[in-house]
């Protein structure tokens, strides 16, 4: 790109991750001002790299006292409404012309970055543009003209982004430019080619033309990413088998299940079911996504599909995050399966099987038995953490694997689990491979676009079991003291009529250097930044006053007098297993009513009697976090309470998080929320690879109509070009769009 551009603006584009001319046509514009228009000055955000466009009041040089660099130019700019001091270094000479340059009333381009001093807002300079300059011709025809303003950087401002941009689309010839979209899409959709969609959005001559260039480019994105995603699932079919394992009758292990139930299935349970089991049923290996909100009963319906498996006489695995969580699984396997779990006991049902635990605390004995047993082929449900994604586990029976919060997982690691039950097919050369559901309780935004991206198809539990009221939510601020001091008065109430407290802090200890946020046995993979209304992360500035951690909340509880004779508990990833055992069975018993703890207990830990959560520095936690938290309240018929307390300010992205976690007790809803205010994020899991997304021009959140009609249209192309050889262009295209490891995560979605 040097010989295009020249080495030093090339330099400086790689630094932003833009190496090649295409790369460079795909950094599109962020928006387009018009030349003419002054820019509101009151949308610049303190430490923003900015490109503004202002009429001058003053200006005047001078030199500094012994300085480097020696002068300085000082001005004040303004919009008409708001004004905001300028200031520019550099030599005694140069910074004179400038001032004689900016003389009053003067209309010019600037770009900098944007600070306080004196508690004013500054523009710090790098770069300034006298528009009235332009003679007459130039002025006229760029009044009517649209302006990109694209990503930049002090060294790197819009118009210079703009300029080497110009410089490729100037030695572009229309044959140099691929064709991804196929001619009958184009036709279609009624969209412009290639060139013509680069050329107007990035040199736009009136607003019309960016705006079908985005369009034709959107749809080009949502098309090449669901070509790929097609493409790679007609690719699995061929290469993948599994075992089908049939639909049990009235005489089975499931229907003895069925029958022992204290209750009757949900509508939902019952139409999720058979679509589960009826995919369980087929040798194409099932790849779902089961979406449920928190208490919607997906673990009855996960069991139902593993006993359909292991009544067959296969095997079946359940991944859980974390050891207590895994613990929980098991508990709640066991205590619904009754005598159905007890498999060669003397209480044990005629028809049985055994649910065991596999984490990195089982004792080493009881470990090598659980491993002989299941390589020895066992029906057997094996609920486990990141210990069955050992190469000593071998489970070569395994028909199901079940994923529980399958975000906590990468794509990696699933993956593991999914090769020890993996055998080829001699006759055929298809590898076998056992069926997958993976259960998500909030969807969050990488989860959507999963859904929507992804090879998974998907069920939803979109209703609760009868007997659970809304838990009511409240937001609490530090300063209102009053307030805090009631929330532990409220505490002891709940302890006294039976009930539970969940205190939980993003910390361990006052001086970590970390948010305790993901505090579990293993790391969770990258999360997504929020983004604001440009697409720029979010600043998480440190709060004035310490965060919430464990270990001095504990004390605090202990001396705080509405407490008092209250057995305060603690639990956090750092404690041993059977340190966390102990605190677990100490809270659900009673001993300890209160339990301060860090998002260790996030999912999945189910105390009937907990009555109240208590969640500090709230703002710490991303929506789905606080709703996984709300939901390990309300689980038994107590009416039950979550408060948040937060320092956030009224107005700042964060008080919009939490207000809306306030406002939306429904997870499905709030994970549209929680989209909206974080947008997708990395789709295709490129965060791992230093992109913040990769999504260019594509919304999930907006352009849901769009993604269904770009999957149909990839699916007719990919039905008769199942290769692509007749669409070399889209093939590339497909090739170049997604990096090798963002590849690696489609093939294995």
């Amino acid at each position: 790109m040097d010989r295009l551009i020249g080495r030093a603006t090339a330099n400086q584009l790689a630094k932003q991750g833009v190496t090649t001319a295409r790369g460079l046509l795909r950094l599109f514009p962020r928006r387009y001002d018009t030349w003419g228009d002054l820019t509101d000055l009151r949308t610049l955000k303190d430490g923003e790299q900015a490109t503004i466009q202002a009429q001058v009041v003053r200006a005047a040089a001078r030199r500094t006292r012994g300085g480097r660099p020696p002068a300085l130019l000082e001005a004040t700019v303004t919009d008409g409404a708001t004004t905001m001091d300028l200031v520019m270094f550099g030599n005694p000479g140069q910074m004179r012309h400038r001032a004689e340059q900016l003389a009053p009333e003067t209309t010019v381009l600037l770009s900098g970055k944007v600070g306080l001093h004196r508690g004013r807002r500054q523009l710090a300079a790098s770069r300034l543009q006298v528009l009235d300059e332009l003679d007459e011709a130039e002025r006229e025809a760029l009044l009517a003209r649209p302006m990109p303003i694209y990503p930049a950087t002090e060294a790197m401002p819009s118009w210079m982004v703009a300029r080497a941009v110009r410089a490729v689309l100037d030695q572009v010839d229309p044959g140099d430019v691929p064709e991804p979209l196929p001619e009958q899409v184009r036709i279609a959709e009624g969209l412009v080619d290639a060139l013509t969609s680069y050329r107007w959005v990035h040199t736009p001559e009136e607003a019309s033309q960016w705006r079908v260039a985005r369009r034709r480019l959107r749809h080009e994105e949502a098309f090449v990413l669901q070509a790929a995603l097609v493409q790679r699932r007609i690719q699995h079919a061929s290469e993948h088998t599994a075992v089908a394992w049939p639909i049990p009758g009235s005489d089975s292990l499931l229907s003895d299940l069925d029958a022992a139930l204290p209750y009757t299935l949900t509508a939902g349970q019952t139409r999720v079911g058979a679509q589960i089991s009826d995919a369980l049923n087929s040798t194409a290996p099932m790849q779902l996504l089961l979406q449920g909100d928190v208490g919607s009963g997906k673990t009855l319906v996960a069991l139902r599909a593993m006993l359909q498996v292991v009544g067959g006489g296969g095997q079946a695995a359940l991944l859980a995050p974390t050891e207590i969580l895994a613990a929980q699984h098991r508990a709640s396997l066991e205590a619904l399966l009754g005598p159905l779990a007890r498999a060669g006991m003397l209480d044990g049902a005629q028809r049985a099987t055994r649910v065991r635990l596999l984490t990195g605390s089982t004792p080493p004995a009881q470990r090598r038995e659980l491993l002989a047993e299941l390589a020895g082929g066992e029906p057997t449900i094996v609920v486990g953490t990141h210990a069955l994604l050992s190469q000593t586990v071998q489970i070569p029976f395994l028909g199901l694997i079940v994923v529980d919060e399958q975000h906590r997982f990468g794509v990696a690691q699933r993956d593991a689990l999914r090769e020890r039950g993996g055998v080829t097919d001699p006759t055929t050369g298809a590898q076998r491979t056992p069926h997958l559901l993976v259960m998500t309780a909030t969807p969050i935004p990488r989860t959507i676009a999963m859904t929507i991206f992804g090879d998974l198809d998907t069920a939803v539990l979109d209703e609760l079991p009868g007997g659970r009221s809304p838990i009511a939510t409240s937001l609490v601020p530090w300063e209102r003291e009053p307030w805090v001091e009631r929330i532990w008065t409220r505490a002891a109430e709940e302890v006294a009529a039976g009930g539970r407290v969940y205190v939980v802090c993003p910390r361990i200890d006052v001086d970590d250097s970390e948010d305790a946020g993901a505090d579990q046995e293993e790391p969770e993979p990258p999360s997504v930044a929020l983004l604001d209304e440009a697409g720029e992360p979010f600043e998480q500035t440190a709060p004035a006053r310490p965060l919430a951690a464990v270990v001095d909340w504990v004390q605090r509880l202990t001396d705080e007098p509405a407490l008092a004779g209250v057995g305060i508990g603690v639990l956090t990833g750092r404690m041993t297993a059977a340190e966390k055992d102990a605190a677990m069975e100490d809270f659900a018993s009673g001993r300890t009513p209160v339990l301060v703890s860090t998002t260790v207990v996030e999912v999945g830990v189910d105390v009937p009697e907990a009555s109240m959560m208590v969640i500090l520095d709230a703002d710490r936690f991303g929506l789905s976090q606080l709703h996984q938290l709300r939901g390990r309240v309300g689980r038994g018929e107590r009416e039950s309470v979550c408060v948040a307390v937060t320092g956030v300010e009224v107005g700042s992205p964060a008080y919009h998080r939490l207000k809306a976690f306030g406002d939306i007790g429904d997870g499905f809803r709030l994970a549209e929320a929680d989209l909206e205010l974080r947008r997708e994020g990395n789709v295709l899991g490129a965060a791992q690879s230093g992109r913040r997304s990769d999504l260019d021009l594509l919304r999930v959140s907006r352009d849901g109509a769009l993604i269904a009609r770009a999957r149909a249209q990839a699916e007719d192309v990919l039905a008769a070009d199942p290769t692509l050889a007749e669409h070399r262009d889209l093939a590339a295209a497909i090739a170049d769009r997604l990096d090798e490891e963002a590849g690696a995560y489609l093939e294995r979605s």
